[in-house]
């Protein structure tokens, strides 16, 4: 992907995943459009929160061949021949907690649909979950360093080695835990050449990747309020495509026919989204400074982003780690009719009694301003209860290091079918593995990142590092 000529064309960059669950159905338009645009093209995937690393790493605990995103097959087939034949590159962070495991589950989805055997880089340099990688942990977390025992860690690494694989002729780039924008950054580097050092176009990429990485965000999905902020075409959102220029200035634009819509309010919206500081947007890559960016309408659903600078980037990774807290249960069950409200508040009370000498109970009455807080608290002893519903779903949930102390919340709850009060049903109970949460910064030295090919399942592969700023 290194530009052939000092003046190459503009890079296209389409997204067709803003979170790991979206939908599956969003990539065709997306890639349809970039052919149909006839320029260099890459097609990203952001599937990976915080949440969603956290539960692929227990699925790794479990099964060593899980713990990638796992609607990655849905996502890459219908439109794997399509960027395979045209030339579109494919990168995402599909690889969560298993990267390795998510390329060998792409090689197996080309050989099942009869195409060429893809060439997949696989980012590596996130993961400082092995025992070499302890004492730095200690050292940046100190007296944080967590008592329980450590499932993973993992750095927030930038766009060096996605740009590495693609400036080595990978088709399909998969990272783990890589920041955000960087997904955009990287495609942008390799095809422009950039040095690692042009503060304002790396700023001005890493806000078009920020741009991005929602997906349907910045074309109407999280802007819609009806009668406030009216999007046309819910059913059919069309999904982000940038087009990046050789400063790194951008238009973003969706695939026709789509539904949704790209104004200069949807773009500001998502270009503010989760920037605590307008003038330090801290990156791996980059601090990007949006105090003086421009917002600018290009023409029907094309909005143009320019004026974004740049400063050096930070000195420090960001690393979440993750540790074992035991387990959470949660129980819900349903009344209706007259006092339904009273009822619920019984049940709940009864749970109360018999288990909340052991640890803290979180008590919901789904429906009744349930969203703002613990309603014991709040509802359940209020006489404006009465009028609030005639239909109450009562939710307890807790959290205990025990696994057999946990269940005793669902088994509680289940026993109000018989044990009272009146008329309660439609229980549902839910138990799953824990994991805390606690981050720390360690210097971009001591985190050296790079790539490996993923070879033929039947052998090795071989490692690349990818250069340093």
């Amino acid at each position: 992907m290194t530009p052939t000529s000092p003046h190459p064309a503009p890079l296209l960059i389409g997204c067709a995943a803003g979170f790991s669950g979206d939908r599956i159905d969003a990539a065709g338009p997306v890639v349809q459009e970039l052919i149909r645009q006839g320029q260099p093209a890459v097609l990203i995937f952001e599937t990976l929160a915080e949440r969603t690393l956290a539960l692929a790493q227990l699925a790794r605990r479990a099964n060593p061949e899980a713990g990638f995103e796992p609607l990655m097959p849905e996502f890459l087939r219908p439109v794997l021949a399509d960027c395979l034949q045209h030339g579109i590159r494919i990168v995402s962070n599909f690889g969560a907690a298993n990267p390795p495991a998510a390329a060998r589950a792409i090689q197996r989805l080309a050989q099942e649909l009869g195409l060429r055997a893809p060439r997949i880089a696989v980012v590596q340099g996130d993961d400082l979950s092995a025992p070499a990688h302890r004492p730095l942990l200690t050292a940046a977390l100190a007296e944080r360093m967590p008592a329980q025992e450590l499932v993973s860690a993992n750095a927030y690494i930038g766009a060096h080695p996605i740009a590495a694989a693609l400036q080595a002729g990978a088709d399909i780039v998969v990272c783990g835990r890589v920041s955000d924008p960087s997904l955009v950054v990287g495609p942008v580097m390799a095809h422009y050449g950039w040095a690692w050092d042009d503060w304002d176009r790396l700023g001005r990429a890493t806000m078009v990747g920020h741009l991005l990485e929602c997906g349907t965000q910045v074309t109407g999905g999280y802007f819609a309020d009806p009668g406030y902020k009216d999007v046309p075409g819910m059913a059919t959102l069309g999904y982000p495509i940038a087009e990046v220029d050789a400063d790194g200035h951008c238009t973003i634009f969706k695939p026709q026919g789509t539904g949704g819509c790209i104004t200069t309010a949807t773009v500001k919206e998502q270009l503010l989204y989760e920037i605590h500081d307008p003038a330090q947007y801290l990156t791996p890559d980059v601090v990007a400074d949006i105090t003086h960016a421009e917002v600018i309408a290009a023409g029907p659903d094309r909005v143009r982003l320019q004026g974004v600078k740049g400063h050096a980037r930070p000195d420090t990774l960001k690393v979440n780690v993750c540790y074992a807290t035991g387990w959470f249960a949660e129980a819900e069950i349903s009344y209706a009719g007259p006092r339904a409200p009273e009822r619920a508040r019984l049940a709940g009370q009864t749970i109360q009694q018999r288990l909340g000498h052991i640890a803290p109970l979180r008590t919901d009455l789904i429906g009744v301003t349930s969203v703002w807080g613990d309603d014991r608290s709040r509802w359940l002893d209020s006489a404006d209860l009465q009028h609030a519903s005639h239909d109450v779903r009562l939710r307890m949930a807790w959290q205990h290091a025990d696994h057999a102390t946990a269940q005793r919340l669902p088994r509680e709850v289940n026993a109000l079918y018989c044990c009272g009060p009146a008329g309660g049903g439609g229980v549902r109970t839910h138990m799953r593995q824990r994991l805390g949460l606690t981050s720390c910064y360690i210097a971009q030295q001591h985190i050296p990142t790079g790539f490996v090919w993923a070879a033929p399942l039947s052998t090795a592969a071989t490692t690349t590092e990818a250069p340093h700023a």
